[in-house]
């Protein structure tokens, strides 16, 4: 279970680092297209803000299975090993919750989108497509997150670590 859980979360981290490889490409050539005078790719501002949204959710999975999230563990570093246990399985399972109802939002926004038909200015692609490949992005995360949650748990009642930490 935990290298499908693995591939899965590597495999959205490479594909949303590869979007944001091509977003940068992107950004440097409407901006050199600018500066040369030539003109600025048309519609590259809406391409930018779903692909950046994507890339953000995918490598969400990644963080979470390796527990590289931003800690301040100033006043935790010196308590017993199942107090930290204890502390991080309970922000494991509030990250989670958190995840799930982002999902759970991003769903209804995607299903908004749907409904109304809106598209974008510039190249009118339809605003739900950025949606739902953020939505597939945090399906993934959310997958990733229950998973690391049922195993901080496990390991407060074990003692035992099952996960890495950062």
């Amino acid at each position: 279970m935990h290298q499908a859980v693995q591939l899965l979360a590597r495999g959205t981290a490479i594909i949303g680092g590869l979007v944001l490889v091509g977003l940068v490409a992107l950004t440097t050539v409407s901006t050199a297209g600018r500066e040369l005078g030539l003109g600025e790719v048309n519609g590259s501002y809406e391409i930018l803000e779903a692909g950046v949204a994507f890339a953000i959710f995918s490598f969400f999975p990644i963080c979470q299975l390796y527990g590289a999230h931003a800690t301040v563990d100033i006043f935790t570093s010196r308590l017993p090993d199942r107090v930290n246990r204890a502390i991080i399985a309970f922000w494991e399972l509030v990250l989670t919750a958190a995840v799930l109802l982002i999902s759970w939002r991003l769903y209804e926004g995607m299903q908004r989108y749907i409904g109304n038909g809106e598209t974008t200015l510039f190249l009118q692609f339809p605003v739900w497509w950025g949606y739902a490949f953020s939505f597939a992005a945090c399906v993934v995360t959310c997958i990733v997150a229950i998973y690391c949650a049922v195993l901080r748990v496990r390991e407060v009642v074990s003692g035992r670590t099952l996960l890495p930490t950062a």
